[in-house]
């Protein structure tokens, strides 16, 4: 044989070697597809029997381990799902996801101080995961360490601001209290992020009685708009959390006049068109908002009026949000269509609440 016959060979043999990689990489793929489907319809046992066939393939795989680990957690067997999952935490291939299942563990077997300590951990490596924040302020909540799980979620809006888990559960613990503000401005962020699920629906209501709250107590409107007049003759100084409250209840407070007849999508238009022209007019420079410029865009498009009938409505008077759809059919599906391409993105960087979190005793 010569040294051309030898090389060519040799490059047959390599390819061939190569191509049954390749082929064996596919088919792993495609049993870890197969398995996640069958996660996703919630036959465990087969995940279980598919990801098993696929680590025989490529038995380092950390994802796949991960997504056997994980569906064996919901199963029910914590005992395999613990040791898959505990030997991939100090892998490099680790993800914040890894840490989140871990904690859900841990929690599955009330071991409540190793999944606190799980999730500490997880945060310094992965100090953007709204998820590990939200796992994290769930878990402080539940062993009543009220102020860490309300800061942990805030951590969670400022550093993955478009993660909406965080502005649920934080519009949830401030319905406990009488901050409305924060249900206000959250739940409506959340409803854009989350539209449509069991969660939207319960947040809408929040946010339909967080108005009404706000409107029954009116001195605390009238006391922000005095104070935000004596603001406005002090020197400038750098913007603060107390200050962006105060100036979103005084222009919330000029309002007053617009839902003397109560609250309901028509009377919430106004309400909320005419802040937002105070908005713009006192505080929009110092305090920017991406909840609020969202709204504005809505108002200069002439969909305002649609979209606030697309979150109050429902939960308000489900008979007139359909005679109201019914009559102004071209607007609101100019909306729902202009909403599918505009979505409300928040940005970093915008974060105006301090944790002044505390239940009433």
């Amino acid at each position: 044989m010569n040294m051309r016959d030898s090389l060519l060979k040799t490059m047959l043999f390599v390819g061939l070697l190569f191509s049954s990689a390749i082929a064996s990489a596919q088919d792993s793929k495609e049993l870890y597809n197969t398995a996640t489907s069958f996660i996703r319809d919630g036959d465990y046992a087969n995940a279980i029997l598919v990801l098993n066939q696929a680590l025989q393939m490529e038995p380092d795989n950390v994802e796949f381990r991960k997504q056997l680990g994980f569906a064996y957690y919901l199963q029910g067997d914590m005992s395999k799902s613990k040791n898959i999952i505990e030997s991939l935490l100090n892998k490099k291939e680790a993800d914040a996801q890894l840490y989140q299942i871990a904690g859900n563990i841990y929690q599955a077997r009330q071991e409540w101080k190793t999944a606190q300590k799980l999730y500490e951990k997880g945060l310094k490596k992965f100090p953007e995961s709204g998820e590990l924040y939200n796992d994290n302020g769930q878990l402080l909540m539940f062993l009543k360490i009220y102020e860490g799980g309300m800061g942990s979620w805030l951590k969670g809006i400022e550093k993955d601001p478009n993660f909406p888990s965080n502005y649920y559960n934080a519009a949830r613990a401030y319905a406990y209290t009488k901050d409305v503000l924060w249900i206000i401005i959250y739940g409506e962020i959340f409803v854009n992020l989350e539209s449509y699920t069991d969660r939207t629906a319960e947040v809408r209501n929040m946010l339909i009685d967080a108005y009404k709250k706000l409107y029954n107590d009116p001195s605390i409107l009238s006391k922000a708009v005095e104070e935000q007049q004596q603001q406005a003759t002090k020197k400038s100084k750098r913007p603060s959390a107390a200050e962006f409250e105060n100036n979103y209840l005084a222009a919330m407070g000029k309002q007053v006049g617009v839902v003397m007849t109560g609250i309901d999508p028509e009377s919430l238009t106004m309400l909320r068109t005419r802040f937002l022209l105070d908005w713009y007019n006192f505080s929009g420079l110092r305090f920017p908002y991406a909840l609020f410029d969202f709204q504005r865009t809505l108002l200069r498009e002439g969909m305002f009026e649609a979209y606030n009938q697309w979150i109050f409505g429902p939960v308000a008077n489900q008979a007139a949000f359909k005679a109201w759809t019914s009559l102004h059919k071209s607007d609101y599906d100019g909306f729902l269509q202009f909403q599918r391409s505009h979505t409300l993105k928040m940005r970093p960087d915008e974060h105006y609440n301090d944790n002044h979190f505390s239940l009433p005793r």
